[in-house]
Protein backbone atom coordinates (compact mmCIF):
# COMPACT_ATOMS: atom_id res chain seq x y z
CA UNK A 1 0.00 0.00 0.00
CA UNK A 2 1.54 3.44 -1.14
CA UNK A 3 2.11 5.76 1.66
CA UNK A 4 0.62 9.62 1.66
CA UNK A 5 4.48 10.38 1.34
CA UNK A 6 4.09 8.81 -2.08
CA UNK A 7 1.46 10.46 -3.46
CA UNK A 8 0.89 13.92 -4.11
CA UNK A 9 -1.96 15.53 -1.57
CA UNK A 10 -5.12 17.05 -3.67
CA UNK A 11 -6.76 20.16 -2.66
CA UNK A 12 -10.45 20.68 -2.48
CA UNK A 13 -11.62 24.44 -1.74
CA UNK A 14 -15.29 24.81 0.08
CA UNK A 15 -16.68 27.97 -0.08
CA UNK A 16 -20.02 29.72 0.90
CA UNK A 17 -20.32 33.29 1.78
CA UNK A 18 -19.32 34.01 5.15
CA UNK A 19 -16.82 31.33 6.16
CA UNK A 20 -18.75 30.84 8.90
CA UNK A 21 -21.18 27.84 8.91
CA UNK A 22 -21.46 25.57 5.47
CA UNK A 23 -18.13 25.71 3.64
CA UNK A 24 -16.74 24.84 7.53
CA UNK A 25 -18.50 22.37 8.39
CA UNK A 26 -18.13 20.94 4.71
CA UNK A 27 -14.25 21.42 5.00
CA UNK A 28 -13.85 19.60 8.89
CA UNK A 29 -15.94 16.74 7.43
CA UNK A 30 -13.94 16.21 4.81
CA UNK A 31 -10.46 16.30 6.57
CA UNK A 32 -11.93 13.67 9.59
CA UNK A 33 -13.12 11.37 6.46
CA UNK A 34 -9.64 11.74 4.41
CA UNK A 35 -7.46 11.47 7.82
CA UNK A 36 -9.33 8.20 8.61
CA UNK A 37 -8.98 6.97 4.86
CA UNK A 38 -5.34 7.89 4.26
CA UNK A 39 -6.70 9.25 1.57
CA UNK A 40 -4.29 12.04 -0.34
CA UNK A 41 -6.40 14.88 -0.25
CA UNK A 42 -7.16 17.84 2.03
CA UNK A 43 -9.78 20.36 2.48
CA UNK A 44 -9.57 24.19 2.96
CA UNK A 45 -12.48 26.41 3.19
CA UNK A 46 -13.19 30.63 2.24
CA UNK A 47 -15.76 32.87 2.41
CA UNK A 48 -16.78 34.57 -0.96
CA UNK A 49 -18.41 37.85 1.15
CA UNK A 50 -16.94 37.39 4.81
CA UNK A 51 -18.22 41.48 5.28
CA UNK A 52 -21.89 40.14 5.22
CA UNK A 53 -21.37 37.69 7.93
CA UNK A 54 -21.14 40.87 10.22
CA UNK A 55 -23.55 39.84 13.05
CA UNK A 56 -21.58 36.09 13.48
CA UNK A 57 -20.95 35.70 16.83
CA UNK A 58 -17.50 33.67 17.30
CA UNK A 59 -15.26 32.14 14.56
CA UNK A 60 -17.87 29.62 13.78
CA UNK A 61 -21.10 28.35 13.82
CA UNK A 62 -22.28 26.91 16.98
CA UNK A 63 -24.00 24.59 15.53
CA UNK A 64 -21.51 23.48 13.43
CA UNK A 65 -19.07 22.95 16.28
CA UNK A 66 -21.94 21.03 17.38
CA UNK A 67 -22.44 19.00 14.34
CA UNK A 68 -19.08 18.37 13.82
CA UNK A 69 -19.18 16.96 17.76
CA UNK A 70 -21.90 15.15 17.32
CA UNK A 71 -19.73 13.24 14.66
CA UNK A 72 -16.76 12.84 16.65
CA UNK A 73 -14.85 15.51 14.74
CA UNK A 74 -13.00 17.91 17.51
CA UNK A 75 -12.02 21.08 16.00
CA UNK A 76 -8.57 21.74 16.56
CA UNK A 77 -7.73 25.27 18.63
CA UNK A 78 -7.68 27.73 18.48
CA UNK A 79 -10.33 27.52 16.11
CA UNK A 80 -9.52 30.43 13.31
CA UNK A 81 -11.41 33.10 12.17
CA UNK A 82 -13.50 33.07 8.74
CA UNK A 83 -11.53 33.89 5.77
CA UNK A 84 -12.03 35.85 2.90
CA UNK A 85 -10.88 33.33 -0.85
CA UNK A 86 -7.95 34.73 -2.76
CA UNK A 87 -6.99 33.94 -6.13
CA UNK A 88 -4.45 31.89 -5.02
CA UNK A 89 -6.90 29.78 -3.11
CA UNK A 90 -8.70 28.92 -5.95
CA UNK A 91 -5.90 28.36 -8.34
CA UNK A 92 -4.42 26.14 -5.64
CA UNK A 93 -7.63 23.91 -5.39
CA UNK A 94 -7.74 20.65 -7.29
CA UNK A 95 -11.29 20.88 -6.63
CA UNK A 96 -13.54 23.85 -6.05
CA UNK A 97 -16.90 23.38 -4.58
CA UNK A 98 -19.62 26.64 -3.60
CA UNK A 99 -22.42 25.52 -1.02
CA UNK A 100 -24.86 27.15 -3.28
CA UNK A 101 -25.13 27.72 -7.03
CA UNK A 102 -27.99 30.71 -6.88
CA UNK A 103 -26.01 32.71 -4.02
CA UNK A 104 -22.71 31.87 -5.04
CA UNK A 105 -22.29 32.20 -8.33
CA UNK A 106 -22.88 35.81 -9.33
CA UNK A 107 -20.04 36.18 -6.52
CA UNK A 108 -17.70 33.78 -8.35
CA UNK A 109 -18.47 35.45 -11.53
CA UNK A 110 -17.90 38.97 -10.01
CA UNK A 111 -15.05 38.03 -8.34
CA UNK A 112 -13.49 35.51 -10.77
CA UNK A 113 -14.60 35.94 -13.74
CA UNK A 114 -12.05 33.67 -15.66
CA UNK A 115 -11.89 30.65 -12.99
CA UNK A 116 -15.56 30.56 -12.71
CA UNK A 117 -15.61 27.07 -14.85
CA UNK A 118 -13.49 25.08 -12.23
CA UNK A 119 -16.03 26.09 -9.51
CA UNK A 120 -19.07 23.27 -8.72
CA UNK A 121 -21.64 24.41 -7.72
CA UNK A 122 -23.97 22.29 -5.02
CA UNK A 123 -27.47 23.37 -3.56
CA UNK A 124 -27.21 24.30 -0.12
CA UNK A 125 -29.06 27.25 1.47
CA UNK A 126 -27.86 29.09 4.14
CA UNK A 127 -30.30 29.48 7.39
CA UNK A 128 -32.69 32.09 6.09
CA UNK A 129 -33.26 29.19 3.26
CA UNK A 130 -32.78 26.54 5.00
CA UNK A 131 -32.45 25.36 8.53
CA UNK A 132 -29.33 24.77 9.82
CA UNK A 133 -30.27 20.59 10.97
CA UNK A 134 -31.48 20.63 7.24
CA UNK A 135 -28.35 22.05 5.61
CA UNK A 136 -25.91 20.00 8.11
CA UNK A 137 -28.12 17.25 7.16
CA UNK A 138 -27.47 17.97 3.19
CA UNK A 139 -23.92 18.46 3.43
CA UNK A 140 -23.37 15.90 5.15
CA UNK A 141 -24.63 13.69 2.63
CA UNK A 142 -23.22 15.48 -0.45
CA UNK A 143 -19.52 15.69 1.27
CA UNK A 144 -19.51 12.01 2.18
CA UNK A 145 -20.87 11.05 -1.76
CA UNK A 146 -18.28 13.41 -3.30
CA UNK A 147 -15.44 11.92 -1.15
CA UNK A 148 -16.47 8.25 -1.95
CA UNK A 149 -16.19 9.83 -5.61
CA UNK A 150 -13.01 11.26 -5.17
CA UNK A 151 -11.35 8.22 -3.87
CA UNK A 152 -12.77 5.44 -5.44
CA UNK A 153 -11.78 7.10 -8.90
CA UNK A 154 -7.88 6.69 -10.22
CA UNK A 155 -6.23 9.90 -9.16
Amino acid sequence: MATNENRKIKRVLFLCTGNYYRSRFAEELFNFLARKAEAPWIADSCGLACERGAANLGPIASFTENALLERGITLSAPIRLPKRVSREDLLRADRIIALNEEEHRPLVEYLFPDLNEKVEFWQVGDIDVTPPRQGIRQMDERVNDFFRTLTSSPT
